[in-house]
């Protein structure tokens, strides 16, 4: 989760990630926490579930900046699901969270709120074990959403490996991740840049490394992405967030011919 700040030179160094217990590994990213500064946090293509100190609330796919209602310096805690695990934690499709904050008193009932009062990050994670107990994620989904983190990954390629038609992917998706595949991809797309970005990169090169037709292209989506140029989010040191996933880390952009 990265706030873009108000001012460029306003960073955020509160965040921390911790590993899940092991049992959960194949369901949740991390668990994390922070304290709010204000600012924007963008798509990663993850839902968590985040505690606000008196109440927990599910953080839905986004498919553009969110502004968190978060008091500023309230110290905030979570749990990020892996990309396509959030649809069979929720009980419900991932995507009737798009794009929102749903307090999940509203979805599960008002104990989980009074559990986790009492008991802490230890408590949250105990409701996240019981939410996966005797479930499975669709293993073809969560193999097709890590694929879509490739460059140049495209559906239809995709489906026709899977055997899935280009419907049933896109219906499988918004049940697992919360929206499309083509959606996911450029969400994972704008993290690829995130990921590869550095104060004072090339932004033609940049944008060829992380998938994009050209610099205009790179622009326009992260104008749509993030509300930001790519050269503000550079300068802000604006880093990845969602599931750390092995194709992102690569080599450096790899010095002009």
């Amino acid at each position: 989760m990265f706030l873009f700040p108000a001012c460029a030179a306003t960073i955020v160094a509160m965040y921390r990630e911790f590993a899940p217990p092991a049992d959960l590994a194949p369901y949740v990213a991390c668990v994390w926490s922070t304290v709010h500064r204000g600012g924007a946090i963008f798509p990663d293509g993850c839902v968590d579930l985040v505690w606000h100190g008196t109440h927990l609330v599910v953080a839905g796919p986004a498919t553009g900046p969110m502004s968190p209602q978060i008091e500023v310096g309230e110290p905030v805690s979570g749990v990020r699901f892996r990309l396509g695990a959030a649809g069979v934690a929720l009980g419900l499709p991932a995507g009737e969270f798009a794009d929102a904050e749903v307090r999940v008193a509203d979805v599960w009932g008002a104990d989980v709120d009074e559990r986790i009062a009492e008991g802490g990050t230890p408590a949250l994670l105990d409701v996240v074990r019981e939410r996966f107990d005797g479930a499975a994620l669709d293993p073809l989904t969560r193999l097709a959403a890590v694929a879509m983190a490739a460059p140049g990954a495209r559906v239809d390629a995709l489906g026709r490996e899977l055997g899935l038609s280009e419907r049933q992917l896109r219906r499988r998706f918004a049940d697992a991740v919360g929206y499309g595949p083509k959606t996911l991809a450029r969400v994972l797309r704008f993290q690829r840049f995130l990921a590869l970005a550095r104060p004072g990169d090339d932004l033609a090169r940049l944008a060829l490394s992380a998938g994009y037709a050209d610099q205009a292209h790179l622009t326009r989506e992260t104008r749509r992405l993030a509300g930001r140029t790519p050269r503000e989010l550079l300068l802000a040191r604006a880093t990845p967030a969602g599931e750390r996933l092995d194709r992102f880390v690569q080599d450096r952009l790899a010095p002009a011919s």
